[in-house]
């Protein structure tokens, strides 16, 4: 069953792009939502993502996720989830795309020491450095910076997480140019979005988990949620091997949390009697979500992955010397902006100086950081596993 029509975003009714693009080239049957969808995957932001960290840093097996594959995997959950519900796929495959664009190298462990050594002028938070991305980085345009992306393509990049209460720079400034509405919800493709990062990341993980043996599967079947499907499975399967019975696993538990997330997002609908896209964004909650049950198990999947995989002892020396990398390498651009590229040299003044060198850094991938270290600081030390 799909949502009353009103509810999707609809291309035609975009409140359009801050800058005019008058026809200039040929355009082609896109809409839109497609060339929002379209200009992220030719961007560079994008394409950097193969080298930027998931789980593991410059994994040495082919087969761990990395921030693109990551983005890809989340893009195809919400867009089967967007088709379920009569959404729009596109803007829906969008926000997943660009979800994560704003990394710096290392993941999270590179946007903490990155805030920390920029708290005096602002921070570092990875999803506004998204919007600065789109909105100023990315310059393949003759007549404007960035991407010139549509009002709701922004809008779902700023408020995919809900309202904002407190924007940080980035965000605030583009709330400034282009008004986003901050205060309320954004659209359900939006909500989708969001919650197709969740599932992909809380189950793929354990997949690269499992598979470089620093996650235990006997500490993910202490979960009850866990052990339901794996019990099935092996009912199902008596003599499946581990490595399909884990892949069974993984694949069943995303198809639980599709079908909760639809079947409640219904009932949130109905419950609300909303029907046009105004009303989801003045809702008095997320119409996009888990059940209160599900909900609950998916918490507990996320404090066993912190506490057995994200924070394991085996990655703690990895998160330090990445950490240390991102330090150094702040602090050292700081201290002398003339190591920057001559391209970065574009502002005065000590915050404006900060915001290169954050935009410098978190544009590196984890082989260019490791590199620039070396040449600059010193050697890098990453254990040669993970």
């Amino acid at each position: 069953m799909t949502l009353p029509p009103g509810i999707a975003a609809r291309p035609a009714d975009s409140r359009g792009r801050l800058h005019a693009e008058p026809d200039q080239g040929p355009r082609g049957p896109r809409d839109a939502f497609q060339r929002d969808r379209d200009r992220i995957v030719h961007s560079i932001a994008f394409r950097r993502l193969r080298h930027k960290t998931q789980v593991f840093v410059a994994p040495d097996g082919d087969h761990y996720r990395v921030r693109l594959t990551h983005s890809l995997e989340v893009a195809q959950i919400g867009r089967t989830i967007a088709r379920a519900l009569g959404l729009n796929e596109d803007l829906t495959e969008a926000l997943c795309l660009a979800h994560d664009l704003g990394h710096p190298p290392f993941g999270h462990a590179g946007e903490d020491a990155l805030d920390d050594e920029l708290r005096f002028a602002g921070g570092f938070d990875h999803n506004g450095h998204t919007l600065r991305l789109v909105c100023a980085l990315e310059t393949p345009y003759p007549d404007f910076d960035g991407l010139n992306l549509t009002w709701e393509t922004l809008e779902g990049l700023a408020k995919h997480n809900g309202p904002v209460a407190a924007p940080e720079w980035a965000l605030a400034g583009v709330d400034a140019a282009v008004g986003l509405e901050l205060g309320s919800h954004a659209s359900l493709e939006a909500q989708v979005a969001a919650i197709a990062d969740d599932i992909a990341y809380d189950n793929h993980d354990i997949d690269d988990g499992l598979r470089a043996g620093v996650l235990s599967l006997d500490a993910l079947l202490e979960l009850p949620f866990a052990a339901r499907h794996w019990d099935a499975i092996g009912r199902r399967w008596p003599d499946l091997s581990l490595d399909r019975k884990v892949k069974a696993l993984v694949r069943d538990q995303i198809g639980t949390m599709v079908g909760d997330l639809l079947t409640e997002t219904r009932r949130r609908v109905a419950e609300a009697g909303v029907e046009t896209l105004a009303e989801v964004r003045a809702a008095e909650r997320p119409l996009a979500g888990f059940s209160e049950a599900l909900a609950g198990e998916e918490r507990a999947l996320k404090k066993c992955l912190y506490a057995n995989l994200y924070n394991a002892p085996a990655l703690q020396p990895v998160r330090v010397e990445a950490q240390r990398v991102v330090g150094n390498l702040a602090r050292a651009y700081l201290a002398d902006p003339r190591l920057l590229p001559d391209a970065w040299h574009r502002s005065e003044g000590d915050e404006a100086v900060a915001r290169n060198v954050a935009d410098y850094i978190a544009g590196m991938t984890d082989p260019f950081a490791i590199t620039r270290h070396e040449a600059l600081i010193g050697p890098v030390e990453l254990p040669e596993k993970f």
